[in-house]
């Protein structure tokens, strides 16, 4: 990293081994400005989503959107339901059926479903094995790195997105 000593000074501290953040300061304007550089979320989601036995299990979240693996058991569904956040689905094991507004796909390992925002959806498992796959809410719409094992669980947990995001 260079630093021009001569406009400012220039810190930067490491975190971890995920994140830098850099710290100036303007010595003739009496500024301080920060910027974080973070590392994102760069892993195999196929493996991620196809290991997955929970419900719902959020991976990572931005402030702009938020990425959840999901396991449906054989004939289990998410329920009918619908979110101010467009959702964007990836079917990567199993079978099923969506539902965006009383219109029925056929779905199977492979597929995306986008889901605009408003729009009454479900997802169901019609097959005989769990279905897994993931999902990507833009905005977030749960709280950071909550895990509901089950369907059960997931709807007796009035949570919702906080604000907090993973980095």
């Amino acid at each position: 990293m260079k630093v021009n000593m001569t406009k400012g000074l220039s810190i930067a501290i490491l975190i971890g081994m995920s994140t830098l953040i850099f710290y100036g300061i303007n010595a003739y304007a009496g500024q301080h400005n920060k910027v974080v550089i973070t590392k994102g979320f760069v892993k195999d989601i196929e493996v991620i989503a196809t290991k997955n036995d929970d419900f719902r299990r959020v991976l990572y979240t931005t402030k702009q959107c938020q990425l959840v693996v999901m396991a449906l058991k054989p004939k289990e569904e998410i329920g009918m339901e619908a979110h101010k956040s467009d959702q964007f689905f990836r079917v990567e094991a199993g079978s099923g059926v969506v539902v965006i507004n009383d219109v029925r796909t056929a779905l199977q390992a492979g597929f995306a479903v986008i889901i605009p925002g408003g729009s009454q959806h479900n997802i169901i498992n019609t097959g005989k094995v769990p279905m897994k796959l993931y999902t990507i809410y833009a905005p977030p719409n749960h709280r950071d790195g909550v895990i509901h094992h089950t369907r059960k669980e997931a709807e007796a947990d009035d949570e919702h997105f906080d604000g907090k995001t993973t980095e």
